[in-house]
């Protein structure tokens, strides 16, 4: 513990230069865990590190509010566009802040000013100070630890065993997770299921126009969501590659990063290809490849297309995830890194319910196989089957639910400041 203090510190005072140096003093005061609540209830204090770990929890988030209305949420991220989804979400008694550092004085302070009732804190997010002085239980949700992670951890066997032993319920996305959390001294009992939080999502209330149906029929179009650099000029060319046996196929293509594309639409244009951007409002009904470059509109997409090439698959990214996408009925195909959803991709490549490719030849062929709607319905049916999860919502959240304090305790009277 006592090097953990030295490390921290050491980042608090960079924190504290950089953010002075850069005119971001304001950042300063929720990292010192001075933001204080609107009313003197106990809160329930989330945790998430950014966008992709709190947008899983969203489910949860909404179902405990629902049980527990009396239990205020203070949600924190370690990133500016966390703090803002959370905020997006609109729902009555919760508050966004960016996350205090982890600090032993700071963490006190913020469980005080919040009487925190309960601390959740999402995937690998495992931080000494916050968990060591929680007065209320903790749970570790959609917990990930992989097998380098957990080495790492044993080298602070005594910091790593306290720190679980103030752990009440850990959900674990994956069994490998779950294993290597006991081994390093989780109590057995306070293990829950293993689930994969991504696997409640439930698909938004956003509905494609009639021009973007018009212009892109389900059966005709396929989507490469949320590409990284380096496997959009392999896209692109299974998309020229396809489009020849195919002249009517149409392709969407949404980077994981807005900001890239413009260089997206070079290596388009380059190629002999078309492009409108999304972003721009610029005429899509004859381009050969639409870029949808904008935040918040994959449900859109995955609407349009009865095919999904998931991203970050064919390139050192780990994957994204599978489930959005099989939410919408889609045809799945993949590349040969997916370790971020190993467990998904395993099950969905042993019921044959997903194709995985490694070039552009490869995904070509598989747009190409996939391009009967018999073809795509039959691989619809088979990742809703193998991606079905044994514990369901109600039951994590229950779990949840099972460690917070009784209504009568946890409601106070307001403050008469």
């Amino acid at each position: 513990m006592p090097l953990y203090r030295i490390l921290v510190t050491l980042f608090a005072l960079w924190e504290c230069l950089r953010c002075s140096l850069t005119g971001q003093l304001g950042a300063l005061r929720p990292r010192l865990g001075f933001h204080r609540p609107g009313s003197d209830h106990p809160h329930i204090w989330l945790h998430a590190a950014s966008n992709g770990e709190l947008a899983s929890a969203k489910p949860v988030v909404e179902r405990l509010r629902d049980l527990r209305p009396d239990l205020p949420l203070l949600i924190t991220c370690n990133t500016e566009s966390g703090v803002a989804l959370a905020r997006s979400w609109g729902l009555d008694g919760l508050t966004a802040h960016l996350a205090p550092l982890d600090l032993a004085w700071v963490s006190r302070g913020v469980h005080r000013r919040w009487q925190v009732a309960a601390h959740i804190t999402m995937e690998s997010e495992l931080w000494p100070h916050r968990i060591l002085s929680c007065p209320g239980p903790v749970v570790l949700l959609g917990a990930r630890l992989t097998a380098r992670t957990a080495k790492g951890w044993a080298r602070f066997g005594g910091l790593a065993r306290a720190i679980l032993a103030r752990v009440a319920l850990l959900i674990a996305q994956d069994a490998g997770s779950a294993g290597r959390f006991v081994d390093l001294g989780l109590s057995p009992q306070h293990l829950g299921p293993v689930v994969d939080l991504k696997s409640f999502y439930a698909r938004p209330d956003q509905t494609p126009s009639d021009a973007l149906r018009a212009a892109f029929p389900r059966a005709d179009t396929w989507l490469a969501a949320s590409t990284h650099d380096g496997e959009d000029e392999i896209v692109l060319d299974a998309h020229l590659t396809a489009r020849a046996a195919d002249p009517a196929l149409r392709l969407i293509l949404a980077p994981r990063h807005p900001r890239r594309a413009e260089a997206i639409r070079a290596l388009a244009v380059a190629r002999g290809l078309t492009c409108a951007l999304r972003s721009r409002d610029e005429p899509f009904a004859t381009a050969d490849v639409y870029i949808a470059d904008t935040m918040g509109e994959m449900a859109l997409w995955y609407a349009l297309a009865g095919r999904v090439f998931v991203a970050g698959t064919l390139t050192d990214r780990g994957g994204h995830t599978p489930y959005e996408p099989a939410a919408f009925g889609a045809a799945l195909i993949h590349g040969p890194d997916v370790r971020n959803f190993a467990a998904a991709f395993a099950q969905l490549d042993r019921a044959q319910a997903a194709v995985e490719i490694s070039d552009a030849g490869e995904l070509a062929q598989a747009l190409s196989d996939l391009r009967a709607p018999k073809r795509m319905a039959e691989a619809d049916a088979r990742a809703k089957q193998a991606l079905r999860q044994d514990a369901d919502l109600d039951g994590v959240v229950e779990r949840i639910a099972s460690l917070l304090p009784p209504a009568t305790l946890a409601i106070l009277e307001p403050s008469s400041e």
